[in-house]
């Protein structure tokens, strides 16, 4: 297949683009900033801004498949005015600009693929949350509904829409496990808040899996809850990563002093869902690591 990647050099995108390469696609990356980028050989990278055509237009209607993994990080500062809205507008504008791209082509791909989150849901305290159930209140389920809404309206147009609802992606070198890891490795790790909220993760080579999957499943479509089978709570999290790093998990983080340091950035890590992929294990999907243990020893 054709496929082109929008914000394919960060985290999970660099992870992607070589299994993909690795499966006999050709690949075309968007992205900011293309001289900073070292992706696969083989991969043809192009600037974009996330908001404007240009060359990359005729390799979005030429495509088989898009995937939009294009979004500012959440977790990179403090969530101010100007911070939240670049948080919004990343999101928003850049499937804005997809969506426009394959509206005036006359090849439509067959299938467009965007990321989202379980922020979505909002903060859940009790109870299953499947993809049928609705969205919550608070800064990050609006911009994870915003971010829906547009690339919802791709399949208005022909293509077949895949949101992936993520997570927080364990994985090498980089997400919310490399910030983490430093207290524990010091010896002064442990739970955040009360240690009871759900924290629903994925391991980063399911969320490559899973975009797999969802290019080669033609009854697959909507939102789609990309985390693991196991459910575990901020408590449980933190006593695995402790065990795989053979360091104890033993001093908690007061909820307080976390949100004098983030401000709401807070609500982010003290609330949770416990969410399931209903739709992955009713399809299917054989998650390489369905379990927290294995999962943490293979990235510490």
């Amino acid at each position: 297949m054709n496929i082109v990647v929008a914000g394919g050099t960060g985290f999970i995108g660099s992870s992607l683009v070589q299994l993909l390469r690795f499966g006999g696609h050709e690949v075309v990356v968007l992205t900011r900033n293309p001289e900073k980028s070292r992706l696969t050989p083989g991969v043809t990278l192009l600037r974009w801004d996330g908001v404007t055509q240009g060359e990359w237009t005729d390799h979005v209607q030429k495509a088989d498949a898009v995937i939009n993994l294009a979004g500012e990080s959440i977790g990179g500062g403090r969530w101010t005015a100007a911070r939240k809205e670049r948080i919004v507008s990343s999101r928003v504008n850049a499937t804005r600009a997809l969506l426009e791209s394959i509206r005036l082509g006359e090849k439509k791909p067959s299938v467009f693929i965007s990321s989202s989150a379980v922020g979505y849901y909002g903060p859940v305290e009790s109870g299953d949350v499947a993809e049928d159930h609705p969205a919550g209140r608070g800064f990050l389920a609006d911009v994870c509904r915003r971010w829906e809404q547009e690339a919802s309206a791709v399949g208005e147009i022909g293509p077949r829409v895949v949101i992936l609802r993520t997570g927080v992606v364990v994985g090498e070198k980089g997400g919310a496990l490399e910030r983490m890891v430093l207290p524990f490795r010091l010896f002064a790790g442990g739970p955040i808040g009360s240690g009871r909220q759900w924290f629903p993760w994925v391991h980063r080579d399911d969320v490559a899996g899973v975009i797999l999957f969802a290019l080669g499943t033609g009854s697959l479509a909507g939102p789609v809850n990309v985390v693991a089978p196991e459910s575990v709570d901020m408590r449980g999290f933190c006593a695995a990563l402790g065990a795989a790093l053979s360091r104890p998990s033993w001093l908690p983080v007061p909820a307080m002093a976390l949100r004098i340091a983030l401000g709401e950035m807070a609500d982010m890590i003290l609330t949770g869902q416990r969410v399931i992929p209903a739709k992955l294990l009713a399809l299917g999907y054989r998650f390489r690591y369905p379990a927290l243990a294995p999962a943490l020893a293979s990235v510490v």
